[in-house]
């Protein structure tokens, strides 16, 4: 390597070389690293060609704050030929990529991201949230699920979100509310998910993965549109806050606007002791008991010390928080796919598995979106009702069986059971071609079930997909839950309301308890659901990883988007930028009108004339999509992000 060539390392890739050289760099825990000497690596192309370093300033970066346009058009799909990262923030996409950059695994990469959104997106992320990882590693040809849930503390009974007092009928609710009060904050299990599986997967020290979330903590970050848009939004309750106070807002009480630049030197700090310590430093020690105390405050910050329910978390539930490992959900497609996803207690990979078992009896490639080329095209109309009334049929199934299998099995013989190709082929024989059917009934395994519905609308979420130079593949979703979560701040991080993912009345209309009751140590239902697809009948050959934020909408967007790529031949991008549609179990349909330049005025008058009630407001995805392509006889990573927040696609160089 030449001398001008060493200049245009990063920092890390430099400490990578001069490792393998002799030099004793701590940081590596293996020397058979894949580093890229490329200058143009993990930057984008400005318009004369060049590389422009993302988060420099410079025209072009696409750091800089946009106007809140709803949908960005234009984005075609990009190309990589080593590694790709795609994440919903910039600054979160390049910190992933400069440790793929330095020779780092998906594992790797994943840490890294996960430490910088939780500083720039934060009404989406935190340190302190929860996060599922789908993990293939390419030399064992394996998939594992990697669940960083929250858990209820041990003393959380099952009226925690409804009664101060958990034993007496007549207590009060919690103050001011069960999200803006402690009940709602979890025990934070993300990192200690993050550290597992880098631990097993990767090939850098865990201490060469903070360095551009410490950086960007220290020295400041502009602030985002959407950042500044949550800021403004949530201000009143933030403002009960007083660390929130002095992170979001200007000394004169105004909230910091996009554009502005931010530092958050508590949660540099953080960076500093999760980086020399693990992720324990977390859940012992300083850091650990300044979240208990933050969550069992009983009165605001403000000036009026509104009264506040605390948290029943302690110190001995932070220590005893354990990351698992479980088998993902995985069924062929078609007999030509292999379509694995989350696994319970998460309800969002055993829907979409079961939706897409269910559509494999009728012909989808028959039902292409028009002029798929331009945005994803207008999606058919049978296309889009056979889709939704597969969502429905797996919706009714998610609701009434799937909890934290840990506490509340699956009905029958479990996942065998809900994915038996017999069961969801009589189950999509109850579709019609020419009529919806409203509200789908849950299918019947001859036990009696009692539901768990869940109707929490959630905005704190994001999503990143990672490939890497050694063919691993990580497929993340993490969240805070609502959009800044519990507004509680501590440590320059925010606390999650994940606990309100729990059904707050723990008891239905009938008086029977309900699967996704709140129970101490329990995990409560998510439907986030990281999803990973191969071609043939079993993992081995990767062909795409995709996933989403969105709530209970999740599963709507990863399925059109898997449906996009596999049965109606889209690229990553097509199909994540591809209008998002779907159902959840009630008789209106989502057709998303993000893109005011398509005119879906056809495909909604169809859809109504089969019955479908439609609902066409803009709809929050937040699809980060990688494909396994073969272009010009060489193979490469394809990526696709989603219009409609302010992600990137970044890569070694070919883009």
């Amino acid at each position: 390597m030449n001398k001008k060539s060493l200049l245009m390392l990063t920092p890390i890739a430099f400490a990578v070389l001069v490792s393998a050289c002799g030099g004793g760099n701590d940081n590596i825990v293996s020397s058979d690293l894949i580093v890229d000497t490329n200058p143009n690596s993990c930057t984008v192309a400005s318009s004369n060609g060049t590389g422009v370093v993302v988060g420099s300033g410079l025209p072009g970066d696409p750091a800089a704050p946009e106007a809140a346009s709803g949908y960005r058009l234009g984005y075609k799909a990009k190309y990589s030929n080593s590694y790709m990262v795609v994440a919903n923030t910039p600054l979160a996409s390049k910190a992933g990529c400069e440790v793929l950059r330095a020779g780092g695994t998906a594992a790797d990469a994943a840490v890294a991201v996960q430490a910088v959104l939780g500083l720039v997106e934060p009404q989406s992320s935190t340190l302190a949230g929860s996060a599922f990882m789908l993990y293939y590693d390419a030399a064992t040809k394996k998939v594992t699920a990697y669940d960083g849930r929250e858990t209820a503390p041990a003393a959380a009974g099952n009226y925690y979100l409804m009664r101060q007092d958990q034993a007496d009928e007549n207590s009060t609710a919690p103050l001011p509310n069960a999200r803006r009060s402690g009940r709602s904050i979890g025990v934070p299990g993300a990192m200690r998910m993050f550290e597992m599986a880098q631990k097993e997967h990767g090939k850098l020290q865990w201490n060469a993965l903070f360095d551009d979330g410490i950086s960007l903590a220290s020295k400041g970050f502009v602030i985002p549109a959407r950042l500044g848009s949550a800021i403004a939004s949530n201000a009143s309750n933030l403002a009960l806050d007083g660390n929130a106070m002095e992170i979001f807002f200007h000394p004169d009480g105004s909230p910091r606007k996009s554009g502005e630049t931010m530092t958050n030197a508590p949660y540099a700090k953080t960076l500093e002791a999760l980086k020399a310590r693990g992720a324990n430093a977390l859940h012992e020690g300083e850091i650990a008991q300044a979240i208990i105390a933050k969550a069992q405050q009983s009165v605001g910050d403000d000036a009026a010390k509104t009264p506040m329910t605390p948290s029943l978390m302690t110190m001995a539930d932070l220590a005893a928080y354990q990351p698992k490992k479980r088998d993902p959900v995985c069924t062929t497609y078609r007999n030509e796919y292999y379509v694995c996803s989350m696994s319970p207690p998460s309800s969002g990979g055993i829907a979409i598995v079961q939706a897409l078992g269910i559509l494999e009896n009728f012909e989808l490639k028959k039902y292409p979106p028009a002029n798929a080329t331009v945005e994803g095209g207008i999606p058919d109309v049978m296309g889009v009702h056979l889709v939704s009334e597969a969502s429905r049929l797996a919706y009714a199934d998610r609701d009434k069986y799937v909890a934290d299998t840990d506490f509340v099995p699956l009905p029958a013989n479990g996942v065998s059971s809900m994915l038996n190709k017999d069961y969801l082929k009589a189950r999509a024989n109850l579709i019609s071609l020419d009529q919806s059917m409203g509200v789908a009934a849950a299918g019947d395994f001859g036990t009696a079930r009692n539901q768990g519905i869940d109707t929490t609308v959630e905005y704190g979420t994001t999503h990143f997909s990672i490939t890497d130079a050694y063919g691993n593949v990580a497929s993340v979703t993490s969240t805070v839950e609502g959009s800044m979560g519990s507004y509680h701040m501590v440590e320059g991080f925010l606390l999650s309301n994940q606990l309100t993912d729990f059904s707050s009345n723990p008891v239905d209309a009938n008086g029977d308890l309900v699967a996704n009751r709140v129970e101490g140590g329990k995990r409560p239902r998510s439907t986030m659901a990281p999803t990973l697809v191969f071609k043939g009948t079993e993992p081995g050959e990767f062909l795409m990883a995709t996933g989403s934020p969105g709530g209970g909408t999740i599963i709507q967007y990863v399925l059109k988007t898997v449906v996009g790529a596999l049965d109606w031949d889209m690229d990553a991008q097509m199909a994540t930028s591809m209008v998002d549609f779907g159902a959840t179990n009630s008789r209106t349909t989502n057709i998303d009108g993000a893109n005011t330049t398509l005119d879906l005025t056809g495909l909604i008058a169809g859809l109504q004339a089969k019955g479908h009630t439609i609902n066409n407001g803009a709809q929050s995805s937040g699809i980060s999509t990688i494909m396994r392509v073969t272009r010009d006889g060489k193979t490469q990573w394809e990526g696709g992000v989603d219009p409609r927040r302010e992600g990137i696609v970044l890569g070694d160089g070919s883009q």
